[in-house]
């Protein structure tokens, strides 16, 4: 039963700086599509989702939306109204409905983050989380989400795909986070070569889907050789008679190869796979890298409260650990540590000297905006560099991980966030030391470099350390997990993520001590504005009480549905009222699990 259709692209032409991306585009959006926007950078999401949003018109064609569209759109550049007021006040400055003014607590609460923070004085990631919220608490038709996972941890993101989920609007979603788009998504639009394929299942189904289209394009391709092959060799013969409709026929014979070619040639860059050997490190003579022993630090600034306490950890040789916990629970603190730009206040951190790390920062303070993209990989100058054992040429080495040679000498400033991630993870992976820290790599990569670098890092064989909430990514990758707890508490799990998640509460309440209950209820009592779980506000109260009213009248609402529907025979007497009814139940069933889920976490917060 197909929803409410929303907004249409017809016939449409799309460029963008001259460059044709699209022609004769169609494509329809329904209520409830939750789509996957997939494809390399530079394919034109970013474009599609503008024409979408009424910032970038098309060339030629037909757009159509229903009456008052409504639409929000998060990207990378969002825009406050005003950075000099508080957090709260900037949302509500937003919201359509001010009978809503109550969810600001409740977004606040579930993205951690204080209302009365200055947006001036907030971090970019607390930035990010705050445009989330403007996006996301006013009710739309279409949501338009571009990278919406950068800066949140694993559990913020497990909630988030969870509130998506329920949403009754349609939802088109741009993210690096292959298991984020697995876990929401019911659609897929995949933009390749300038066609967008669609697909009516979720991300879930990408690969096999996607490699079944390659394969099949393969097969017409070989077919398609074969008979231009045979209508070139019979042009060819024909042409001897010098009759004229043989030379015709011997220039579209030649017009078909050409064309051939060109396909064949695109099709040939669309799966062209990398595959980077690392050299093997064989040397086996140690077998710890670093160890702490006893480690404690606070920050001077805040309050002494410990980032790290009574911490004992071994790491090993070939170790492969996963970063986890809130934002602002210590994980930065620990890379500082080991990197030894940060000592510790108690304890000790003896670290090998054969032990040398290769940093990847996500803020990406290697890379200055007004140097050349190859001064990057090459500072000295000249144009090889040593990569794994042997001279590379650097415009050899870009077009591993997917970029222009013919723009090697282009400003690093040029580049878009994803481009820069990839240019220093070309730097980082070029000649990897005996040790790797990645702190969030995968932001705003396309799949296909998400792939390179997992197949350079399931090569490394040194000592891997990654902060990442790409589920995904971590699945493949490591195998031990220092769980940050906050209040200094750091938990150790010999394991996967997925090993890890399945385990995760049993864990964690098993490593709970009475100091730390002691400290969280002191916290709690004292300084309520800097904890992310805070009592119920009289708003939240007033939410509380009304909700068991509407909960009723929704079951009851459903019952009359319900004695409709139960006719037999109501599709064959009127089957537009057997629709309208049934998608009626459907709206009702879903606000009604709203409801229902919602008086258990008001519940909860009031209980605690």
């Amino acid at each position: 039963m197909s929803s409410q259709l929303l907004f249409s692209l017809k016939e449409a032409i799309i460029s963008y700086h001259k460059n044709e991306l699209f022609n004769n585009l169609d494509l329809n959006i329904h209520r409830k599509d939750f789509i996957a926007l997939v494809g390399k950078n530079g394919a034109g999401k970013s474009t599609l989702m503008n024409v979408i949003s009424g910032v970038h018109e098309i060339d030629n064609g037909e757009i159509w939306k229903i009456d008052n569209f409504s639409f929000k759109y998060f990207n990378q550049n969002f825009q406050f109204i005003n950075e000099n007021q508080s957090i709260e006040k900037e949302i509500a400055s937003s919201l359509i409905n001010l009978e809503e003014e109550y969810q600001i607590d409740v977004f606040c609460n579930y993205l951690n983050i204080n209302k009365n923070l200055y947006i001036k004085n907030l971090s970019g990631g607390q930035k990010k989380r705050v445009g989330l919220i403007k996006t996301l608490i006013n009710k739309s038709d279409l949501l338009l989400l571009d990278e919406p996972t950068n800066h949140l941890d694993l559990d913020t993101i497990i909630w988030l795909e969870n509130y998506l989920r329920r949403l009754d609007c349609a939802i088109i979603c741009v993210s690096h986070d292959k298991q984020f788009l697995k876990n929401f998504t019911n659609k897929i639009f995949w933009i390749d070569r300038s066609k967008v394929k669609i697909n009516s299942k979720g991300y879930s189904d990408f690969d096999l889907w996607s490699q079944t289209l390659l394969d099949q394009e393969e097969r017409e391709l070989q077919n398609r050789k074969q008979s231009v092959n045979i209508e070139v060799n019979w042009a060819n013969k024909g042409v001897k008679a010098r009759v004229k409709r043989n030379i015709r026929r011997l220039d579209q014979a030649r017009e078909l190869k050409d064309n051939l070619d060109k396909d064949i040639s695109a099709f040939k860059q669309a799966t062209k796979k990398i595959d980077i050997k690392l050299v093997k490190d064989e040397n086996q003579n140690f077998k710890h890298v670093a160890e702490f022993h006893n480690a404690f630090f606070y920050y001077e600034d805040l309050d002494k409260n410990p980032i790290i306490k009574d911490f004992n950890f071994k790491i090993n040789k070939k170790d492969r650990i996963g970063l986890l916990g809130p934002n602002g629970s210590g994980k930065s603190t620990f890379l500082k540590l080991l990197l030894q730009e940060l000592n510790l206040k108690k304890g000790s951190l003896k670290i090998r000297k054969e032990l040398e790390f290769s940093y990847f920062d996500q803020l990406r303070n290697d890379l200055k905006d007004n140097l050349p993209i190859r001064k990057i990989l090459v500072p000295s100058g000249g144009d090889y560099l040593k990569t794994n054992g042997r001279e590379r040429h650097v415009c050899s080495y870009l077009k591993d991980f997917h970029f222009d040679p013919s723009k090697s000498n282009d400003p690093v400033g040029s580049l878009s966030g994803g481009m820069k991630n990839r240019l220093l993870l070309s730097k980082v992976l070029s000649n990897p030391k005996t040790g790797l820290i990645l702190d969030e790599p995968t932001n705003d990569l396309d799949t296909d470099t998400l792939d390179l670098v997992e197949s350079i890092l399931s090569q490394y064989n040194g000592t891997l350390i990654v902060v990442s909430h790409n589920r995904d990514f971590l699945d493949k990758l490591v195998n031990k997990i220092l769980y940050f707890k906050g209040n200094g508490d750091v938990v150790i799990f010999n394991g996967g993520y997925h090993d890890f998640l399945s385990q995760k509460e049993q864990i964690i309440s098993s490593n709970t001590n009475i100091d730390e209950k002691r400290s969280n209820v002191k916290d709690s009592e004292a300084n309520s504005n800097k904890s992310g779980k805070k009592k119920l506000t009289f708003k939240l109260k007033f939410e509380l009480d009304k909700i068991p009213k509407e909960i009723d009248m929704l079951k009851n609402q459903l019952e009359k549905l319900e004695q409709i529907i139960s006719d037999p025979s109501l599709y064959e007497k009127d089957n537009n009222l057997f629709i309208d009814t049934s998608n009626k139940i459907g709206s009702i069933q879903l606000k009604l699990q709203e409801k229902e889920e919602r008086w258990l976490q008001l519940m909860e917060l009031d209980e605690n």
